[in-house]
């Protein structure tokens, strides 16, 4: 059907942390990246989250390019280099903090449209042929600080488990989180037992979103009982009230054909002031916000389903992986299971997306993420590309119900708002504790003092690095500061 690549192939080769490329896999990089640094720059399409809220000021003209710019770097910089590169290298597999958050900077700060793309594909190169070196040169150093990050695969793999334990815990109480906890404990012992091929935390995390999404809707539904509840008893009262004396109905009567006459007077000045204002006064402006944005974004649908295409293509080479856990789980070959937890994942930052999208008129590179799960099951990459499509078609369609649904289902929408908490803490806990495993790899106890060092003065100094990326980026300083004492002849390798 065409020369497009196939998939590599599934196993313990792609674990290797080689970032070795096949031709078709950096063309679809580079590409990706020109892609998303030219929607980045006409404030259609940005990956940070953070940042798509200062897009409407750059839109209506109260903000400046180069502002923009600077907010995008303050708010990505600590994840492009303390967590995206690192990752990269101890996993083999690229992640979106590597690869789409520079095409944010690169884009927003571009000041010609044909410039954008330019700057995109050329950090797409850079990605594609840089860290191979680097990766080849760090794995060369008397002290390899890149095998031991790998070290960091295990404590995220079974910690990310437990996050939604964590948000049930926080949004209905100890006993639903304790019951939740038990179920996922038990699953994750029952899957190591008799199905060792299987990874253990999936079917536990399949229970635990499964539990957090039931206890929230049996919320909703019964504050709308109580709702309903509430209205009939006030509608028995109200009925109660006009069962009075004759006399009483006659008075209120009288009243209400005065309250008619007064409404009517007041009704007639609203339309006299109606018509003396601009059109559209009555409008409510967020309403109004909202719907400006999702026409915004329609305008751009083929653009967009482009943009669909290509993440979907992206993930489908199993080159890319959505999140922390699906790299390592798309480093080992379990696509099935790294899908499992990309999915899971995608549904604690739908709301904040779509909420964001509809206030900014600007969408997330890779839409609602349901791309990365599908790109990595789909047998070919043709089937990538038509379904990433036809997903960021249906996503950007459908957005402006997805905000009307979201705000009928308000313990819906706190759930996602658990989920994404629970799942930064999960993986900063893990993410600590596994770069300490690394550390002691390539260090022992000085290891350990050199990376937790740096973690707990970063956390004196204010978090110079944001918190999740403190860890790796600790390792990897860490690690260089290993070789400088070998080359000083004051450390001798645990390895060598």
């Amino acid at each position: 059907m065409g020369s497009l690549p196939a998939a590599a192939p599934p196993g313990p080769a792609a674990a290797a942390g080689a970032l070795d490329f096949s031709t078709a896999g950096q063309l679809t990089v580079i590409g990706v990246c020109a892609l998303t640094a030219y929607l980045a720059h006409r404030a259609l399409a940005v990956f940070n989250d953070g940042v798509r809220p200062f897009l409407l000021d750059f839109l209506q003209g109260r903000a400046t390019r180069s502002a923009t710019g600077a907010v995008s770097f303050g708010l990505s910089a600590g994840f492009i280099f303390g967590l995206g590169a690192p990752m990269a290298l101890s996993s083999g597999v690229l992640n979106p903090w590597l690869v789409f958050l520079p095409t944010d900077l690169l884009g927003i700060l571009a000041p010609r449209k044909w410039l954008a793309p330019v700057l995109g594909g050329a950090w797409g190169a850079v990605v594609v042929f840089g860290l191979k070196g680097a990766n080849e040169v760090a794995h060369e150093l008397p002290v390899d600080f890149l095998t031991a990050m790998q070290r960091m695969a295990t404590p995220i793999l079974f910690l990310f488990t437990l996050f939604p334990v964590l948000a049930i815990s926080k949004q209905f109480g100890r006993l639903p989180g304790a019951v939740a906890g038990v179920v996922e404990l038990a699953l994750v012992v029952v899957t190591m037992k008799l199905l060792p091929e299987v990874f253990a935390g999936a079917p536990a995390m399949a229970a635990g979103v499964l539990l957090l999404i039931g206890f929230a809707v049996a919320r909703d539904l019964r504050q709308r009982r109580r709702e309903r509840v509430r209205a009939a008893g006030e509608r028995a009262e109200t009925a109660h009230e006009w069962a009075g004396t004759a006399h009483e109905r006659a008075e209120a009567a009288d009243e209400q054909a005065g309250a008619a006459g007064r409404q009517t007077g007041a009704a007639e000045d609203r339309t006299k002031a109606a018509d003396e204002l601009p059109a559209g006064p009555d409008e409510d402006p967020m309403v109004s916000l909202f719907s400006a944005s999702a026409a915004r974004l329609r305008r751009h649908l083929p653009l967009f389903m482009a943009l669909g295409a290509g993440v979907c293509l992206l993930a489908q080479l199993h080159i890319f992986g959505g999140g922390e856990a699906a790299s390592f789980l798309i480093a080992k070959g379990r696509t099935v299971e790294a899908a499992q937890v990309d999915f899971y994942r995608a549904f604690g930052f739908l709301p904040l997306i779509a909420t964001t999208a509809l206030a900014s008129g600007a969408y997330g590179i890779a839409g609602f993420t349901f791309v990365y799960p599908l790109g990595y099951l789909l047998p070919s990459p043709w089937w990538a590309l038509v379904c990433g499509a036809l997903v960021f078609a249906a996503e950007v369609l459908a957005l402006s119900g997805i905000g009307r649904v979201l705000g009928g289902l308000p313990s819906v929408r706190d759930s996602s708002e658990q989920l994404r908490g629970a799942i930064g803490a999960t993986l900063q806990l893990a993410l600590l504790f596994g770069s300490l495993l690394a550390a002691q790899a390539m260090g022992g106890g000085l290891g350990i003092l050199l990376v937790g060092g740096l973690y707990l003065l970063n956390e004196a100094m204010g978090r110079v690095v944001v918190r999740t990326a403190a860890g790796p980026a600790a390792v990897v300083a860490g690690g260089v500061l290993l070789n400088v004492l070998y080359w000083l002849d004051l450390f001798t390798p645990l390895t060598s």
